[in-house]
């Protein structure tokens, strides 16, 4: 079973950067497709952005698209979001998922997930 670790969290003030990590305990990574979500507090855990198996493809919340990057670097079993021109209404618990052989959609339902990291954007 895989188990994924969140890092890079903080407080950042609007406009700001972050980049979260997400670290994956598999020598099968590379299979594996990855997504991004978040919570807020009172609200859902939302899709945030998603990268397929096979890096080939990527997709984002419209709410997020032009702001955050996903990727990954398969030689260390991590996935990245770097995060940039934060706004308060980012701020919210964030996680991480995979499924083997996921495909990058929005609706890919993820088996594993990371406990998460607070991402904290001031006004």
């Amino acid at each position: 079973q895989v188990q994924l670790v969140e890092s890079g969290g903080g407080l950042v003030q609007a406009g700001g950067s972050l980049r979260l990590s997400c670290a994956a305990s598999t020598r099968s990574f590379s299979s594996y497709g990855m997504g991004w979500f978040r919570q807020a507090p009172g609200k859902e855990r939302e899709f945030v952005a998603a990268i397929s198996w096979n890096a080939g493809s990527t997709v984002y919340a419209d709410s997020v698209k032009g702001r955050f990057t996903i990727s990954r670097d398969n030689a260390k079993n991590t996935v990245y979001l770097q995060m940039n021109s934060l706004k308060p209404e980012d701020t919210a618990v964030y996680y991480c998922a995979a499924r083997l052989f996921a495909q990058a959609t929005g609706g890919t339902k993820y088996d594993t997930w990371g406990r998460g990291t607070q991402v904290t954007v001031s006004s």
